[in-house]
C-alpha cells in the first residue's frame, strides 16, 4: 500500500470498521478459541488428520470410486472424536462465527456497489432478515 492512499477517507473508514470488529465481544471470543486451538497440538493433529481423511474420500469420489462403508465409518469416528474435543469444537464454532461476520460485511459492501447507496435490511432477499442476523 502506498503512503498516498494511507490517509484516504475510504481507508480511514475501513480501519474504523476493522477496529469495530476487533472491539466486538464475539470477535474477542473467536480469537480466544482460535488461540487456544493453535496452542493445543493434540487438537491440531486431530483436525489435520480429519481434513486429510476427508480430502482422500472426496478425491476418491471425484474419481468415480465408490466409497466403502468402512471408510465412511472410519471418517465418522474421527469426526465424532474431533467434535468431542472441546478445544476443537470451540475452534470449529469460532471458524463458523468468523465466516458469518465476513459474509455479513461482504454482503453489505456488495449490495452497496450494486445499489449505489447504503443498503437497508429490506434490500436483501425477500423473506430474509438480512445478512447480519446469523440465519444464513
Amino acid at each position: 500500500m502506498t503512503t498516498a492512499t494511507a490517509t484516504t477517507p475510504l481507508l480511514l473508514k475501513t480501519r474504523e470498521l476493522c477496529q469495530t470488529l476487533l472491539d466486538q465481544p464475539e470477535f474477542q471470543e473467536i480469537r480466544r478459541s482460535l488461540d487456544t486451538f493453535m496452542a493445543d497440538e493434540q487438537a491440531k493433529s486431530q483436525y489435520q488428520s480429519l481434513m486429510e481423511k476427508g480430502e482422500q474420500l472426496q478425491h476418491k469420489q471425484q474419481m468415480g470410486v465408490t466409497l466403502e462403508n468402512a471408510e465412511v465409518a472410519e471418517f465418522e469416528t474421527h469426526r465424532e472424536a474431533l467434535v468431542s474435543n472441546p478445544v476443537a469444537r470451540d475452534f470449529l464454532e469460532a471458524q463458523q462465527a468468523m465466516h458469518r461476520m465476513q459474509e455479513s460485511v461482504n454482503a453489505y459492501v456488495s449490495k452497496t456497489f450494486e445499489l449505489g447507496r447504503v443498503p437497508e435490511a429490506e434490500d436483501f432477499d425477500a423473506g430474509s432478515c438480512g445478512p447480519s442476523c446469523g440465519c444464513h
